[in-house]
């Protein structure tokens, strides 16, 4: 095994002192021992649903003495009343979590959302992904949440995963461990945790681990140099938690099938030892299949505490996981110095997010405080920074008036009514869109330049343009010049032969103000300032871009 040694740098929420430790030892001297192996515990909560479910979370905390909750889907406001009364009924403040990787609105309405992670990787200002955490952290704060389960710190090598792609900030793993310490510095600045995922790096699995289990085949020293740079540098700069995933993983594991959740080589040996972590370690979802085929539910919650995590997430049977942590204690299995290291670990972070002095959430104006301009201008910031110039041929992009006769063509499920309507307000240009293959291209005859854009309703899915688009595309390019605009991410220009095509634009996504700033590029009022996060193909491959000087365009790798 190479994996080299790092030591954490304790950063301020995770530092030691007099006052947190009198705390903290003061409440586990007082606790129970089902007190204590509740704490472990953290299940999901949500505030779209009715009384049952309600009722049974208020059982976990009242009767189990539950550690925690993680939010999912619901309203921001419902949330905060219902964080208000789960907390006023738990004898220890509750650590609540989310995933909010683009922001709240990963799973509450009435959200603000930043760009993709995929989207953010394209920026060459790491300080605008600093103050991008800074502002979900002021969000998470308002509505009650004190750990982030984010970034994702995945190097997303394989072009066909299926479960992280644009959640990734890219395949550079010097651009991801950039970007994911940039967002860290600014969501721990407002004293919200953050959680790096999904180690030892789930960005090379071609399958899905909430279904099954993946495996990544690579030896140690790929993982070492790869999928474990991200994680030690944000070690290095003191990321609060790391969480865990569901991997098979067989260059580095003893046990053959063991997922690496479960693993004490992985949790302990690797995590902690080798790697010298000393934050929170969070399991990823005990329900989800790549862990829950293991072992029957409860057990696998076991299991995963003997491995060496600290909270267990999403146990498909908490009460029993409890009982069978209690009979292991009891028996002599799991010693009490094992039980109060993560029970202590976990009180110190509830500590360090302020719940040693809890104060309920102010109701008032929530929606307003967590959707602002300052949202607004940053947003737009970050998607004129992120659109990527792959391809201008002749400086085609400059040549855009109105002695041109323009054409214009959309393609997708996806709306383009901003990119058209901002593109109309400044040249005159004719929507030649229609089915007919032939027709089109005798209308286009007449025309000098063809726009075509490419809007997916999902810019998220990892997918190339269809068959029929590529031809029509393609078709169109050997007879016209185009600038193909592409408001989805880069994999989905895998398949498209670039050869006849002058300009070629990367938006990355395909909401109303990207549609605008890129419309903008193309009319040459705005520059693109984004490189490619991850490659197209072996042509235009990561950091690929290209940008404007003096009229002339430059070409970089």
């Amino acid at each position: 095994m190479i994996i080299s040694n790092t030591n954490q740098i304790k950063a301020p929420l995770t530092k030691l002192d007099t006052t947190k430790e009198k705390w903290v030892d003061g409440i586990y001297n007082n606790m129970s021992l089902k007190e204590k192996i509740g704490q472990l515990f953290m299940v999901d909560a949500y505030s779209n649903k009715g009384k049952p479910h309600t009722d049974s979370i208020k059982q976990l905390i009242k009767k189990h003495h539950l550690g925690g909750l993680c939010f999912f889907q619901g309203g921001p406001v419902k949330q905060a009343l219902l964080t208000n009364e789960y907390q006023s009924i738990s004898n220890i403040p509750l650590l609540i979590g989310i995933d909010a990787e683009w922001g709240l609105k990963m799973r509450l309405d009435s959200t603000f959302r930043y760009p993709n992670n995929m989207t953010l990787g394209a920026i060459q200002d790491n300080d605008i992904l600093t103050r991008i955490g800074q502002q979900i952290g002021k969000h998470c704060k308002r509505v009650g949440i004190h750990v982030n389960f984010a970034p994702v710190v995945d190097v997303n090598t394989n072009p066909k995963n299926p479960i992280i792609g644009v959640r990734s900030y890219g395949e550079g793993k010097i651009n991801v461990a950039n970007k994911a310490t940039a967002f860290t510095q600014g969501l721990q600045s407002e004293n919200v945790l953050a959680c790096a995922k999904h180690f030892p790096g789930h960005g090379d699995t071609d399958k899905d681990s909430h279904k099954t289990l993946p495996t990544v085949s690579f030896d140690a020293k790929r993982i070492d140099t790869v999928e474990l740079y991200p994680f030690k540098k944000l070690f290095s700069k003191g990321i609060a938690s790391v969480m865990v995933a569901h991997l098979n993983i067989p260059s580095i594991q003893v046990t053959k099938g063991l997922p690496t959740s479960l693993s004490p080589y992985i949790v302990t040996d690797l995590l902690k030892e080798k790697l010298g972590f000393r934050g929170l370690i969070f399991t990823d979802a005990l329900n989800m299949k790549g862990a829950a085929n293991y072992k029957e539910p409860g057990y696998i919650d076991l299991i995963a505490f003997e491995a060496g995590n600290d909270v267990l997430l999403f146990s498909e049977n908490a009460p029993k996981g409890m009982s069978l942590i209690e009979d292991a204690y009891s028996n002599g299995r799991i010693t009490e110095i094992r039980l109060s290291h993560s029970v202590k670990k976990i009180l110190r972070a509830k500590y360090d997010v302020n719940l040693h002095n809890y104060k309920p959430i102010k109701i008032t104006d929530i929606i307003k405080d967590i959707n602002t301009k300052e949202d607004k201008d940053l947003y737009s910031e970050a998607v004129s920074s992120a659109i990527t110039l792959v391809k201008n041929s002749n400086s085609t992009l400059h040549t855009i008036n109105n002695s041109k006769k323009t054409a214009y063509l959309k393609i997708g499920d996806g709306s383009n009514k901003t990119f058209l309507s901002t593109l109309k307000e400044h040249i005159k240009i004719d929507d030649l869109t229609e089915p007919s293959l032939k027709n089109m291209l005798k209308k286009l005859e007449a025309y000098d330049l063809v726009i075509i854009s490419y809007h997916r309703f999902n810019a998220r899915k990892i997918e190339h343009l269809k068959d029929e688009d590529l031809f029509l595309i393609q078709e169109i390019a050997k007879n016209n010049k185009v600038i193909l605009d592409v408001f989805a991410n880069q994999y989905s220009l895998a398949k498209l032969s670039f050869k006849n095509i002058e300009s070629v634009i990367v938006s990355y996504e395909n909401t109303t103000k990207i549609q605008k700033v890129s419309a903008k590029i193309i009319l040459g009022i705005q520059d693109a300032k984004g490189e490619l996060p991850a490659s197209i193909n072996k042509d235009y491959s990561v950091s690929h871009h290209c940008v404007y000087d003096s009229n002339e365009i430059t070409k970089h790798n």
